[in-house]
């Protein structure tokens, strides 16, 4: 049992109490006592409002169920289907044209295309790898990755391998940033003569794309230019290994990578009572107070990771420029449903997570915004936090209700916390506008996220019928549908130049060629940013934007009208035919199995959020709860519908829990789940798949928090 204190009428964890009173509060104009009681009277006011929410999602739930039901072994009513969701309100009907009223958005989320990490914040080293991916080494990401179409060369530095690179860099640069009647290739005197930079004499073919330098003009360190709003510093170093070797000294082609970053509180964090959020907050705050550090062991020396500074350049015109040297950070709080025992409430009851994350984190940036000196986070006054897991324009409206009221807590400006509204469920896709609409003066992202978005299908559409196949679910209409319409939205709305609008993550963070080739669809899609799994990968996925102008992209879009309506999103991917062997059966829940105890054993087991898991053919992927949910979903489903049975599922689960205790055979502190079959995560992962029918919106935290609450309380 944790220690607590009473508060303005709230118990608080004496660990999180100090926590806000001794490091938080200091600096930021608010005492102790102003802030309990206003931490109290909007939970007091606040809570009736969240449990009423979710009891509306239940019931919207059970009367979609209902309908279902009543028609088992009917064709699909398609409008019959739309009118009843209109009937029932969970259609609603859209809102007057509008733009977002916005104001006061950085350029990196308003105006400049570009990468953006999402990790775990319980990890400093990660938060702090991630705010430092701004800048990232095009020759490190080339040269170790696939990216180059095979593996890197193992041992120290290969010659041949390291001269693609050099070569395909030299491309790039041609490409990006061509020369008068010269190629990089060949150049050999980088030099800057009367605020133009010219290249053994010749001229970019674009002079306005040359940002500026350090060091001598005739000689120059650093030279920085810029494609569409992306900056690219090249190195020069006659005393490095690869400068030395080259005709014109270049070192190295640093790329601005991740212009932002989420750091995360939710999906990829296992964060069950005080002392993980404690842990959440801590890195949170540092990273706002920007003092926040990590050690770590490299080459037999012991390191001290901090947050970049900023870059001061020449500017051609012979003035100062500076140039950021981290990702604008926005903080993903926790979505409306669960609630966490650090703080209960004056009935006893633990408060809903999602406020005491809004308060707590908001906290934490007043120190950002009311630097006087020093790099910032913000240069624009703002604070940056994206609100996942809404259902509906009420929800949203909720979240933005909720923002104004820290705001007010603390006298902050309304519209100082800007909004990330995620696109990941049924209800907030089929009246996006309307959720835009309900935070229009705080909206600055939006996003799709097709892992979390399909589990959500799957829970709606439980009674409907047998789901396809996980790799069909991808094929089907809606997701087109989905991708689409919520670009054409965003755009209707106002958010081009004003707002990020967002696409999913690469999860097979070890195959990057595959990322090169695939994931340029996005700014090709409208899309403005694009989540990645590594600062590498940032690096890399930065190139795409380089080749594709997304402003351009948008204003085309922007003009065509909408390319998919609300009947597409409603069309249930349902599996057409069931043609299948059981072999084909029992692989495809046996690769769910495998996933959900890969991940689950890791959050349960060590309190790990976010991992690289092998998959049932040993290529790793990126797991979080997302992830988690549509597998354990799927299963939830075909077992619904007789497609499988309970005992093949617990059948594929035991094998699979063998498979995944010998990938994580080299793991000291990993705890094998078979022969017995009777730990919390083995039971977690079965709860997830044989209760999945049953849980608030097929979400995972419930199952999860509890197991994990009893693990640490067995001292694990």
């Amino acid at each position: 049992m944790q220690d607590m204190v009473a508060r303005s009428g709230l118990e608080v964890s004496s660990q999180l109490c100090s926590f806000v009173e001794d490091r938080v509060l200091p600096g930021t104009g608010l005492d102790a006592p102003q802030f309990w009681d206003g931490f109290a009277a909007l939970i007091a006011d606040l809570t009736p409002k969240n449990r009423a929410l979710l009891e509306k999602r239940a019931e919207l739930q059970a009367n979609i169920d209902s309908w279902h039901l009543a028609r088992r072994n009917q064709v699909h009513d398609r409008d019959g289907y739309k009118g009843f969701l209109e009937e029932i309100g969970y259609l609603l009907p859209e809102v007057a044209p509008f733009q977002i009223e916005t104001t006061g958005v950085d350029p990196e989320i308003a105006e400049v295309a570009g990468p953006q990490l999402v990790v775990p914040v319980t990890n400093a080293r990660y938060a702090l790898n991630a705010a430092n991916a701004r800048w990232g080494s095009l020759y490190d990401a080339l040269y170790g990755t696939d990216a180059m179409g095979t593996p890197p060369p193992s041992g120290g530095y290969e010659q041949g391998h390291g001269a693609r690179v050099i070569a395909r860099v030299r491309v790039f640069l041609d490409a990006a940033f061509p020369l008068t009647g010269h190629s990089h290739a060949d150049a050999r005197l980088y030099h800057v003569k009367g605020g133009a930079l010219l290249v053994d004499g010749k001229p970019l073919e674009e002079p306005g794309k040359f940002a500026g330098y350090r060091g001598d003009p005739r000689a120059p360190d650093t030279v920085y230019l810029v494609n569409n709003g992306l900056h690219v510093e090249l190195v020069f170093n006659r005393a490095h290994f690869i400068g030395g070797r080259d005709q014109a000294c270049l070192a190295d082609v640093r790329v601005e990578s991740a212009l932002s970053a989420i750091m995360d509180c939710e999906d990829s964090v296992a964060c069950v009572d005080a002392e993980d959020k404690v842990q959440a907050y801590t890195n949170w705050l540092g990273l706002m107070k920007g003092d926040l550090s990590a050690e770590l062991e490299k080459g037999g020396k012991t390191l001290t990771r901090r947050l970049n500074p900023d870059i001061e350049i020449t500017a051609p015109d012979g003035g100062t420029r500076t140039l950021k040297g981290r990702a604008l950070l926005w903080v993903r709080n926790v979505g409306h449903l669960m609630t966490n025992p650090a703080i209960l409430d004056a009935q006893g009851n633990e408060v809903f997570e999602g406020l005491m994350d809004a308060v707590i984190t908001t906290a934490c940036a007043l120190h950002d915004l009311r630097k006087t000196d020093g790099p910032r986070n913000s240069e624009h006054g703002s604070v940056y936090i994206v609100k996942p897991k809404m259902h509906g324009p009420e929800e949203v409206g909720f979240a933005d209700e909720i923002f104004a009221q820290v705001e007010a807590l603390f006298g902050l400006s309304q519209g100082t916390i800007k909004m990330g509204v995620m696109d990941e469920e049924r209800r907030t896709t089929v009246n996006l506008q309307q959720c835009i609409h309900a935070a229009r003066s705080r909206v600055a992202f939006i996003n799709t996220g097709f892992l979390d978005r399909t589990g959500d299908e799957i829970h709606t559409s439980m009674e409907a019928g047998p789901f396809s196949r996980k790799d069909f679910i991808k094929r089907k209409g809606w997701i087109k549908a989905y991708e689409d319409r919520n670009v054409d939205i965003g755009l209707e709305c106002g958010l081009m130049g004003r707002a990020q609008i967002g696409k999913g993550m690469w999860a097979m963070p070890d195959q990057m060629a595959a990322m090169l080739e695939s994931k340029i669809e996005h700014p090709k899609a409208g899309a403005n940013t694009a989540w990645v799994p590594s600062p590498t990968a940032a690096t890399l996925h930065a190139l795409h934007y380089h080749q594709v102008n997304v402003r351009a992209v948008q204003e085309k879009l922007a003009n065509g009208g909408r390319r998919a309506h609300v009947e597409a999103l409603l069309e249930i991917p349902l599996a057409s035919f069931r043609k299948w062997s059981r072999d084909q059966i029992i692989r495809e829940v046996e690769n769910n199995a495998q996933g959900i105890l890969g991940y689950v054993v890791r959050w349960v087991d060590q309190g790990v959020g976010c991992s690289k898991v092998p998959d049932i053919n040993d290529v790793g992927l990126m797991e979080d709860r997302a992830t988690c949910r549509i597998s354990s979903q799927h299963i939830a489903n075909w077992l619904h519908h007789g497609v499988v049975s309970e005992a093949e599922a617990m059948d594929a689960m035991r094998r699979m829990a063998e498979v995944v205790d010998r990938q994580n055979a080299g793991d000291p502190a990993y705890r094998p789940m078979a022969p017995g079959f009777s730990g919390e995560a083995f039971l977690a992962a079965c709860d997830l798949v044989f209760k999945g029918r049953d849980q608030p919106s097929g979400y995972t935290e419930p199952v999860l928090h509890a197991r994990r609450l009893a693990v640490k309380a067995a001292g694990g």
